[in-house]
């Protein structure tokens, strides 16, 4: 980890998330991923059927991954709000609602099997 993002990352350390994991909150991110995350991360959350994931730089991470996954909510919250420069991870603060930035984080935290949904649409052969 750089240390410009483990600084910015304390900020929201302590971070929790309002929303109660359940059933229909999980659902609410899975749909909030699938309008904007799944270009980059699959419908997965793991790169299935994003061509480009590895040939990024840096490349684009697996959510499932230990690293991904040891982020504190408030970390996965700031990350999707502001991004990560110069990685291509583009900031959501305006053009999503704290309900469905913290919806995804609980998606994030309950990702499906790896390739259990197929391909993007977007990516489709």
């Amino acid at each position: 980890m750089t240390w410009s993002k483990h600084s910015l990352f304390i900020r929201n350390r302590t971070q929790r998330s309002p929303l109660q994991r359940s059933d229909a909150n999980i659902a609410a991110g899975r749909e909030a991923f699938t309008h904007y995350c799944v270009a980059c991360h699959g419908m997965d959350g793991q790169n299935t059927g994003v061509p480009f994931a590895g040939a990024m730089s840096p490349p684009v991470p697996l959510l499932s991954s230990s690293e991904i996954q040891s982020y504190t909510d408030g970390q996965l919250k700031w990350v999707i709000d502001y991004g990560i420069a110069p990685s291509g991870m583009p900031g959501s603060k305006g053009i999503l609602s704290d309900d469905e930035i913290w919806s995804i984080v609980l998606f994030i935290r309950n990702l499906p099997p790896a390739g259990s949904l197929g391909d993007p649409v977007l990516y489709d052969k």
